[in-house]
């Protein structure tokens, strides 16, 4: 059977890159997330034929498919408003994104100028997208998380399995050479729900998009049983 197509009526909402938290009109709070994974498995579902959006942090890339629908937000508030405003029409959910787990309780309206001595930022928690999907997510409906951990991998990739009732997480270390932030090349292990893992060699992003979308296909045919609800 060829996986050309595959994904024919089927819609796949896909989060990507950082999301940036002001302190003043000019700092802000982020990470080293580039997007390029996210972007790449936009473009691997897109080839074969699924209704994609991709809902995008700052970056300095760009979609080449023209049937990928690009949303472009910057703080993880307006990723979250993004992210509920499409998921209830989407079959699969893919959220690849490094968003921002804090952001500062006030952010000043002017330029914070440098002082002799210290000073403070209080910081307060956002929304955790990925919990908030697991919960009101439907029968039929998928969502795929992403684990980046330095420590302990396995073990606190199996916790945000289960507590934020994903149905699989792609796992990657800072640990591993060329995997992570700002590098062309990743090195995952994926994980299921049915307590399956499959570690896989380090790869281009490209290649490492098509293993997470088979992935994804093989649950969407096997174990679902082509039960995802289309909209």
């Amino acid at each position: 059977m060829t996986n050309i197509n595959l994904f024919t009526g089927i819609k796949v909402m896909i989060t990507a890159g950082p999301t940036r938290e002001a302190i003043d009109p000019v700092r802000f709070i982020s990470n080293h997330s580039t997007g390029k994974m996210g972007y790449a498995i936009a473009e691997e579902f897109c080839s074969r034929g699924a209704d994609v959006t991709l809902i995008s942090g700052p970056v300095n890339i760009t979609t080449q498919n023209a049937r990928i629908r690009s949303v472009q937000v910057t703080t993880t508030a307006e990723m979250y408003e993004a992210c509920c405003l499409h998921f209830p029409e989407s079959n699969i959910a893919v959220l690849s994104a490094a968003v921002a787990d804090y952001t500062p309780k006030f952010v000043a309206s002017q330029k914070i100028k440098k002082k002799d001595n210290e000073f403070s930022i209080e910081l307060v928690k956002t929304v955790d997208i990925a919990a908030e999907l697991g919960k009101r997510k439907q029968p039929g409906q998928m969502t795929i998380g992403f684990a980046l951990e330095t420590e302990n991998e396995l073990e606190n990739a199996r916790k945000k399995l289960r507590s934020k009732n994903l149905d699989m997480i792609v796992l990657n270390s800072l640990q591993n050479p060329g995997a992570g932030f700002g590098h062309e090349t990743n090195q995952v292990t994926i994980l299921n729900r049915d307590a399956t893992e499959k570690s896989f060699a380090l790869k281009s992003k490209k290649e490492v998009a098509k293993d997470i979308v088979q992935c994804i296909m093989h649950d969407v045919f096997s174990h679902f049983d082509h039960g995802l609800v289309l909209c």
